[in-house]
């Protein structure tokens, strides 16, 4: 996963620093590279703050300026809450959802937690990461789904999605795991630690879940745990679950569009099977 020794080494292997430095010369920011939806709605979006057992959260909701829409949970990768997750979160809601992006790292910064966006090094982060655990993880799902769940925006007969980049993905299926009845689908990308062999590892709690799952493997992270996803499908298979597990030939990392790693060939495949996944289980 992206607080491993190993990033500054993929980098190598899979960087995108031409489109980095494009951006750059440019004066615009990462969204440039966010294809354009089709028919898309309008939309209004606002900074919130979500009140939890442990404090005040600070997120972005985005959602379709008319009507009643399934919501979606958003959960960033180590870089935290940022331009280009806000970008993620409003194409999203373009395509006809509420959408909140939240800062997990509430408790100890409000965002942005990462001074460099997807630049910041990884030791400067990490801490943040290390400072939560399965159980606030779990919490804050609950927190975050009943804010949602009263917002006029959201058509609460429709079950609720949830995606996570990177850390995002374990705690994608925590909150399936804590909100089973709510949560219809859930999407991980390049998630990492998805499966550990520690008593609280998250393909543990499959069993509990509910919803249909999208878990888009990055190559690099297959080829260090090519077992992982094998677990994955036998353990989806065992709980009755439909899971999409696919290894896409991209690097860990290659879905947000400011990262060092972005693929946008493959950041829209992955994009395009949420969609579909989204479509048949939040209608």
């Amino acid at each position: 996963m992206c607080d491993q020794d190993h990033f500054e080494n993929d980098l190598k292997r899979y960087s995108r620093r031409d489109m980095g430095s494009m951006a750059a010369a440019a004066g615009v920011g990462a969204a440039m590279f966010l294809p354009a939806v089709a028919n898309a709605a309008e939309v209004d979006d606002q900074d919130v703050t979500i009140e939890t057992p442990d404090g005040s959260c600070d997120a972005y909701f985005v959602a379709p300026t008319s009507g009643e829409h399934a919501a979606v949970l958003i959960w960033p990768d180590i870089f935290g809450l940022r331009p280009a997750f806000r970008q993620m979160g409003k194409r999203l809601a373009e395509n006809g959802y509420s959408v909140l992006v939240v800062n997990p790292f509430y408790r100890k910064q409000k965002a942005p937690t990462a001074d460099k966006g997807a630049n910041t090094p990884i030791p400067e982060v990490r801490p943040l990461a290390r400072s939560l655990t399965p159980e606030t993880q779990s919490t804050d799902a609950n927190a975050f789904i009943t804010w949602l769940d009263k917002q006029p925006q959201v058509d609460t007969s429709k079950k609720v999605g949830t995606t996570g980049y990177c850390m995002g993905g374990p705690i994608v299926m925590r909150t399936a795991a804590a909100v089973p009845g709510r949560v219809g689908a859930a999407c991980t990308f390049h998630g990492g630690g998805l499966v550990t062999n520690q008593d609280d590892s998250p393909h543990l709690l499959i069993p509990k879940m509910e919803a249909q799952f999208l878990i888009a493997i990055a190559e690099n992270d297959d080829e260090r745990d090519p077992e992982s996803k094998t677990v994955l499908k036998e353990a989806f298979a065992d709980a009755n679950l439909k899971a999409e597990i696919e290894v896409y030939p991209a690097g860990h990392g290659w879905c947000p569009p400011d990262t060092r790693v972005h693929n946008p060939e493959q950041a829209e495949k992955a994009w395009s099977r949420m969609l579909a996944l989204f479509e048949k289980t939040l209608a």
